[in-house]
Order: structure tokens, then sequence, then C-alpha cells
């Protein structure tokens, strides 16, 4: 069983910057792909940042040149990060981090991801 945790959510003005950070643990050594993902009230649950077994990236289009996903990982973990710069209020959402084992392309689509953490929120004021 993989055990994912979202961290580093909160509040910042439009135009700042946030860092969010996921832990895989478990039998996380097995996790071949990760992604972030955001969901409003309302609205369906979208795909933000990806990257692959292979270490490639794909983005929203909402959020390139925006936010940077990255990946490391230790003997018993592997972490994800989201560093988000120039944020904007459309950018308010739970994000979510999710993992998965069996990987194709890098995806951004919510169903090509097993094991999901509980979010975290991000607020941006105007």
């Amino acid at each position: 069983q993989v055990h994912v945790v979202e961290f580093g959510g909160g509040s910042v003005q439009a135009g700042g910057s946030l860092v969010l950070s996921c832990t895989a643990s478990g039998h996380s050594v097995n996790i071949g792909c990760m992604a972030w993902f955001r969901q409003t009230p309302g609205k369906e649950r979208e795909g933000v940042a990806a990257v692959g077994t292979d270490g490639s990236m794909r983005y929203a289009d909402s959020v390139k040149g925006r936010f940077t996903i990255s990946k490391d990982n230790d003997r018993n973990n592997l972490y994800l990060y989201l560093q988000m710069n120039s944020l904007k209020p459309e950018d308010t959402a739970m994000y979510y981090c999710a993992a998965d084992a069996i990987c194709g392309p890098t995806s951004l689509l919510g169903e090509d991801y097993k094991y999901w953490g509980q979010g975290t929120q991000v607020t941006v004021s105007a």
C-alpha cells in the first residue's frame, strides 16, 4: 500500500508564490509516475502537472511558464514538488498529489493514477 500526503498549501496574494510538497511512502519504490491535480467546488478535477517514469513533464496550458514540477527520492520515499509562481485568483483550489506504479505516457488524467492524497488548500486573493 502507498500512502500519499501533501504539504504546503496556504493563502497568498496574487502574484505571489507557493511550494507544494508531496510524500509517497509505503511501497513507494514501485511508483513510476506522479502528478498534481486541483479541484474547486462545482468544477471538474483538473490535471495541473505530471512527471512520468522517464522524467518527462507535462503541464496544463493554464499553468505553463508559472508552475514547475519536480521529483526526488530517498531510500524509502518519493517526493513530489510543485513550485507555483505568479499565482492568480483562478489558481485557488484544493490541490491533490497522485501516484501510480503502472504508468503509460505522462498523463494529466486522474483515471491514470491509483494513489491519492487528501489534498491541501491553496487560496490566492486578488
